[in-house]
């Protein structure tokens, strides 16, 4: 294949989801020509099948919630049931939207977007749809998929993926959700407002488990009022179809039944068959290594996004795509702080923290140098107006910096922006209860924990 002057850039990225787009638009920005490849949606996997269609998704399930609770509130409304076809035409018209405005940011900047398969064909070149691009640099970006356990079958039929859980023209009558994690959770919430029966099967003792445990504790405390079963410390052995649906089977002898199962074990990354081995690219299990500048182990060749073993979270693709920019264009840069990364699990209640857990703070600093507060919801006066339970869990080094914020409740994730700006600004307790919180609001929530760990709590007992 031949070069041309058209085809030689700055930057060639393979990938066009959230790790990528921000690379290309930063390095843009920057001054450097950018080419992008893309084989699906620009966009990926966060806006077309993941943070944005789940979330809308989410939110549908709120509003059937809050219409059959309406009653509570002093309002009449009448819960007719679920229209699927009313809620995808939503989450889809969001999506549509935030597509557009995409494609014209990316226009805008001048990118060079390139819409195919790409390969890569060596440390310094792309091949899609029958042409060479060449990057003084290249950023792979090419994400992940559903994963599955071992010998078990996605048929997209009763056996399903996220991707296929997203499409769904249906209220499943029973769902069996194969993983406790993030976006297992997710779904069992938005089914079971939905009107579904919801089973979650997971290996680990708790949901969410990468949470602090007492953040664990209280969701499956919310999940069992709610009637969503779960079956923690139980790993799966398989699944057989029924006239009805399908069963799946555990290693302690129990069995679940429902109409469908969905998988939800984690997302792989994409990266067979791209050329990556062959241009020397050293990877493990199927993800590529990069250093903590999102390098490679070859020079011209950075990777990004879910490609790489960091967070798989749309906004560490973001910063991982900037900071890759960044560096490219010469500019000084700071290796990310993964801790300090905040993480929300969308679920009825959210769940969010940033920071670490008190048992990994423990056995950083020891346990005798660690400390601990927390404030229920039910303190807070704007919580009890939304009618939400929940807690707001601090973790500190003793006599230093809070090192781990945990919040359960609803509307939680929108109160982990301060708590990141506390965790990573090293910020004391006393300073964060100087400052004042507007009431009535859950902001004040985290003010309140805050006071209790200076030692001088407010609407909490001593």
């Amino acid at each position: 294949m031949a070069n041309d002057a058209s085809t030689v850039f700055d930057v060639v990225i393979l990938g066009g989801g959230s790790g990528g787009y921000a690379a290309a638009l930063r390095a843009a920005q920057l001054g450097l020509q950018v080419a992008l490849i893309e084989k699906g949606k620009l966009g990926g996997t966060c806006l077309h099948n993941g943070c944005i269609p789940t979330k809308a998704l989410l939110h549908a399930a709120e509003v059937a919630d809050q219409t059959r609770e309406s009653a509570g509130f002093g309002v009449k409304a009448t819960f007719e049931g679920i229209d699927i076809n009313g809620v995808h035409a939503y989450k889809d018209g969001v999506i549509s939207g935030l597509y557009k405005g995409l494609q014209g940011l990316v226009a805008s900047r001048k990118i060079t977007y390139v819409s195919g398969e790409g390969r890569l064909s060596s440390p310094t070149t792309v091949d899609v749809n029958g042409e060479r691009y060449t990057g003084r640099h290249i950023v792979l970006a090419t994400g992940s998929v559903p994963k599955s356990l071992p010998g078990l079958a996605i048929d997209g039929d009763r056996v399903i993926s996220s991707d296929h859980a997203l499409t769904l023209d249906r209220v499943p009558n029973s769902v069996i959700v194969l993983g406790g994690g993030v976006i297992g959770v997710e779904f069992a919430s938005v089914w079971k407002s939905f009107g579904a029966e919801v089973t979650i099967i997971e290996a680990l003792p708790h949901l969410a488990p990468l949470e602090d445990e007492n953040s664990s504790k209280l969701l499956e405390r919310a999940f069992r009022k709610r009637g969503i079963k779960f079956e923690l410390g139980a790993r799966f052995s398989g699944v057989e179809y029924t006239a009805t649906g399908v069963r799946a089977s555990l290693e302690n002898g129990k069995q679940v039944e429902a109409e469908l199962m969905l998988v939800a074990v984690g997302r792989g990354p994409v990266s067979q068959g791209l050329g990556y081995e062959e241009a020397g690219v050293a990877t493990d299990r199927g993800y590529v290594l990069v250093d903590e500048y999102m390098q490679t182990n070859v020079p011209t060749i950075s990777a990004v996004g879910d490609l790489v073993p960091t967070l798989q979270l749309a906004h560490v693709g973001f910063a991982e795509g900037i900071l890759v920019a960044e560096r490219l264009a010469g500019l000084k840069v700071v290796p990310i702080d993964y801790d300090g990364v905040p993480r929300v699990t969308y679920c009825h209640p959210e769940v969010a923290s940033v920071g670490i857990t008190e048992a990994k703070a423990k056995e950083l600093y020891g346990a005798d140098k660690v400390v601990t507060a927390k404030f229920n919801l039910a303190g807070n006066g704007k919580s009890k107006i939304l009618k939400t339970a929940g807690e707001i869990k601090l973790v500190q080094v003793k006599d230093g910096a809070v090192v781990g914020v945990h919040m359960v409740g609803d509307r939680m994730g929108e109160q982990v922006g301060e708590a990141q700006l506390i965790y990573n600004w090293e910020a004391l307790p006393s300073e964060v209860a100087q400052l004042i919180h507007a009431h009535p609001t859950q902001s004040e929530a985290l003010g309140e924990a805050h006071l209790a760990l200076a030692g001088k709590p407010l609407h909490n007992h001593d």
